[in-house]
């Protein structure tokens, strides 16, 4: 007995009476991105897992062209008709799924119009990528319901190009990649130029991958993040004046980077010293887990959060004291800072057994200095989103 299939199932037929037709189950994971942050729109190397916190859509199709909606989270409905799609549509978190609509018509599938609820136990604005856990559930109900294929790389692409082009958000493909192709216990090593990637084993059995929000949220991200593409642009063009043409950071080794640093102007040093050294952690964190050196893992994660915080200025003070409090715990060996940054969450490498006692001592700790309530979330790598067609007839 599937116990959350039914309750979607029972709030499907509370929101969409009549119709009839066949219901199908779309399943898009979060992620939490273990090291590599703004890497991944710098043609660089990312280390991400799906989790198993997810946003499930289970819907029917319709015969009429309209896209109906019901968000569990925001308690509220979208409709909108497959043909006229906009990017400032409202409700906002319904640009998400529209966005989708409209890349795989550009890609040439006919979406049928449909009836689905979008819930989940995934926390918005956590850093967890909520958003690309919608694309992913929404192209795979889509494309099931349209009797339509397509290989999962392109379909990470086509997520992608939803949130650029569509919605408006420039994020790399790190997030709905990993959502598609995540696997139990572990972590997937991604090369952001060629998407070629590899699994990466997380000994599950040895340490666990604990998620602390601060439930801050600082309206400056979005902005910021745009600036922070823009100064990586600006450092490519200054090495590349220096270095000879480099088409991104991903092209500049540490060892070339130190030998003219120094001739470039500070923000864009310090925005491209980062990058570089966060895809040479990246690949030190991949070697450090093949061999199951957790203790080496952990020291990158802080020397990331270090490099985030002081070269990249994304952190807030509300991840740096929370992830502070992580560190001072016995059980855990490193964390830092997941996500875009400017608020979300903090990623910890706990050793197995000591997960609450960190999650309760680091968020004790948080809401005595900043008087804030925290969350703590716990998540074994997972499996990569899927559809399947239920044997429910709804109507």
């Amino acid at each position: 007995m599937d116990a959350g299939r039914d309750r979607l199932v029972r709030l499907f037929a509370e929101h969409f009476v009549g119709g009839g037709g066949r219901l199908w189950r779309a399943r898009g994971p979060g992620r939490v991105n273990l090291i590599g942050e703004h890497t991944d729109y710098n043609d660089g190397f990312v280390l991400p897992m799906a989790v198993e916190q997810q946003v499930t859509l289970i819907g029917r199709k319709g015969k009429d062209g309209v896209v109906q909606l019901w968000a569990e989270s925001f308690a509220e409905p979208a409709v909108f008709p497959v043909r006229e799609l906009s990017p400032k549509m409202e409700p906002t978190w319904a640009r998400y799924p529209a966005g989708v609509i409209w890349a795989l018509g550009e890609a040439g599938v006919e979406v049928p119009g449909f009836q689905a609820v979008v819930a989940g136990d995934l926390p918005v604005g956590a850093g967890l990528s909520s958003s690309a856990a919608v694309e992913v559930a929404t192209a795979l109900l889509a494309l099931g319901l349209a009797g339509a294929e397509m290989p999962r790389k392109e379909l990470a692409k086509l997520c992608r190009r939803a949130e650029n082009e569509f919605v408006g958000v420039r994020c790399g493909i790190m997030d709905q990649f990993a959502s598609l192709f995540g696997a139990a216990d572990h972590a997937v090593f991604l090369d952001c130029r060629s998407l070629e990637h590899e699994l990466v084993p997380i000994d599950s059995g040895a340490v666990s991958l604990l998620m602390l929000d601060t439930r801050v949220r600082h309206e400056l991200g979005a902005t910021e993040y745009h600036k922070r593409q823009e100064e990586c642009r600006g450092a490519v063009r200054e090495l590349s004046r220096l270095l000879g043409p480099r088409r991104s950071l991903r092209d500049v080794s540490p060892e070339e980077f130190a030998g003219v640093e120094r001739q470039l102007p500070e923000v864009l040093r310090r925005r491209a010293r980062h990058v570089i050294g966060e895809n040479a952690r990246v690949l030190a964190s991949v070697e450090a887990l093949r061999r199951g050196e957790v203790e080496r893992f952990g020291s990158l994660m802080d020397a990331s959060h270090e490099s985030l915080r002081a070269d990249y200025e994304v952190s807030c003070a509300e991840l740096d004291v929370l992830v502070g409090l992580a560190r001072r715990q016995g059980g855990c060996l490193g964390a830092r800072m997941t996500g875009g940054g400017f608020g979300g969450a903090v990623v910890a490498l706990v050793r197995k057994g000591e997960e609450e006692a960190v999650a309760r001592a680091a968020l004790a700790g948080y809401r005595r200095e900043t008087g804030r309530e925290g969350r703590w979330l716990l998540s074994r790598p997972a499996g990569g989103g899927s559809v399947e067609a239920l044997g429910e007839a709804c109507g």
